[in-house]
């Protein structure tokens, strides 16, 4: 039978498994899921135990995974956490079709070498990086995971692992929320006490050059706010009769996008400033008829921020870009009236107001029943995404509501990472300096701590939160709350547990020079991972 143990047998393992194209959404993602629970069923120790594997459904038919290996009599327990979903490949082009065959991708990437920068010419010159969607984020960590789980069934831990690996990682973290009742049946049923939740996600590197080898007690944060932008439809004749809203989302994007109020460091760690993931007009069709409606929404992560802070910050930038909308417009309005006779100069303002408020000015003039059912005909109608569906919602309020326009509706929309930091915890803090002193002395490498993963994962949902925030403040502003989506809080609660992240060593993730550094992760951190499961199986 097939072992997972040595370097050799690590990299087989990983090959397969980034062979399934788990595509988020895709049905590939499902088939990656049957595939993890074929192989350890074929495990001596789930061959007797084949309850303690198993695949649990999300609402949408994708599947998570579970895997107890049971200690000798003992509650304590190590999740090992995961994800399998992967992004889309269409940055391989012409190579394409090699994305999920790692060694054959690598191979071919020898004979193009020179169409890339010297440090990814450097990697494949020195034969020690595998190439492939997957292969770093999160593949390897998987295949790591299922060589500690294997070491359990042989008796190597004396508490519980339970391995946790998720779809939906990529986009909303479904998999993961889905994962959180899940886990708490788990440990009423089988008497588990959850010491502490594993992560293996990748090394990723601060800044181009990056040697460090690092070490992750969190997680950073993550909110997408939406800026839905009302204006005023007119004839391209007649610009000064209306106002456009991509003028208006021009002036915000001004406001928003890299500002550095947003900048945020807590120790060495450095939370960006704010970028644009959408910024469109929602005008269907070509037509002399300006647009009157616009939507930007923007990634903002965070450290040790609260909510109201950010908000704060958002609806300062927006009042910020109001004004300065209003400003220009009648600039350019008051030169125009200088050139055409009996021309009036208009005088308007721009309004911001919070989803919440716009809701509850559409609750007082047309009644709560009459909002509700608006809104479930849209929510019956749905077929686009959560970012989309979102938008849509907003604009039915807004509809409901013109003659506060032009407007700026400031909103959220999934997903919602929570900052999460064990960093300051005791038992952490002593398994990571375990860690580190064993590292340096079996391997001669320095580990360095860092507070937070900042590629964003699963850990967000069940770590201690970095900041005491008041969720109410971003769900009341989420249009899909009680419309499709409902944020775990209470679940969250309830499974708090300290978190870690250990992982191996790749570079360019989401890219189509995506790869893994072999030595470390294979040879080197197989051991490392084995003494931090056991530390933490040291808890006093």
């Amino acid at each position: 039978m097939k072992t997972w143990q040595t370097k050799d047998q690590l990299i087989e393992l990983l090959v397969s498994l980034v062979g399934h194209g788990s595509i988020t959404g895709s049905h590939a993602e499902i088939a990656q899921a049957e595939y993890l629970k074929r192989m350890l069923m074929q495990k001596p120790y789930f061959e007797k135990n084949p309850g303690h594997v198993k695949l649990h459904p999300l609402e949408d038919g994708r599947r998570l995974l579970t895997a107890l290996v049971k200690g000798n009599d003992t509650s304590e327990t190590v999740i090992l956490l995961s994800h399998f979903d992967v992004v889309g490949v269409e940055d391989y082009g012409s190579l394409k079709s090699l994305a999920f065959r790692p060694k054959e991708l690598t191979k071919q990437m020898k004979y193009i070498r020179e169409r890339f920068p010297k440090d990814v010419q450097a990697d494949i010159d020195s034969g020690d990086w595998l190439f492939g969607r997957g292969t770093m984020d999160m593949k390897a960590g998987i295949t790591l995971h299922l060589s500690m789980l294997e070491k359990a069934m042989n008796g190597e831990f004396k508490g519980n692992l339970l391995l946790l690996s998720v779809p939906d990682e990529e986009v909303n973290s479904q998999g993961m929320m889905t994962a959180l009742p899940v886990l708490d049946q788990l440990k009423q049923d089988e008497g588990l006490t959850y010491n502490a939740c594993l992560n293996g996600e990748p090394i990723f590197s601060k800044y181009p050059g990056d040697s460090h080898y690092y070490t992750y007690t969190g997680s950073i944060g993550k909110v997408l706010p939406g800026f839905y932008c009302y204006g005023k439809e007119s004839h391209v004749g007649e610009p000064f009769a209306g106002i456009s809203p991509n003028l208006m989302v021009s002036f915000l994007s001004q406001e928003i996008e890299l500002n550095e109020a947003f900048i945020e460091k807590a120790g060495d760690e450095v939370a960006p400033p704010p970028v644009s993931l959408m910024q469109r007009d929602l005008k269907e069709e070509y037509s002399v008829q300006t647009p009157h409606t616009a939507v930007a929404m923007y990634n903002i992560l965070y450290l040790k921020q609260t909510l109201q802070e950010i908000n704060d910050k958002l609806l300062k930038g927006a009042q910020k870009a109001a004004d300065n909308i209003a400003s220009y417009v009648q600039q350019k309005a008051y030169y125009f009236g200088s050139m055409a006779e009996d021309f009036m100069v208009p005088d308007f303002q721009v309004n911001v107001i919070m989803y919440e408020d716009l809701y509850n000015e559409a609750v007082k003039r047309y009644g709560t029943e009459e909002v509700i059912r608006r809104q479930n005909l849209i929510v019956n109608k749905r077929d686009q995404g959560d970012r989309d569906f979102s938008t849509v919602l907003v604009q039915e309020l807004a509809d409901m509501c013109k003659d506060l326009a032009p407007m700026i509706v400031v909103f959220y929309s999934p997903p919602f990472y929570p900052a999460v930091s064990s960093f300051d915890d005791p038992y952490i803090q002593d398994v990571m300096k375990h860690v580190k002193t064993f590292t340096q002395s079996n391997f001669q490498l320095d580990l360095t701590v860092a507070e937070f993963f900042t590629g964003l994962s699963d850990l967000s949902f069940v770590g201690p939160v970095a900041s005491e925030s008041h969720l109410q403040q971003l769900t009341a502003n989420l249009p899909l709350q009680n419309n499709g989506f409902s944020f775990p809080e209470d679940a969250m609660k309830q499974l708090t547990m300290p978190v870690l992240n250990i992982g191996p060593l790749g570079k360019d993730p989401h890219q189509w020079t995506e790869r893994l550094e072999l030595t470390y992760s294979f040879e080197y951190l197989p051991s490392i991972l084995t003494e931090a499961i056991h530390r933490l199986f040291e808890k006093e």
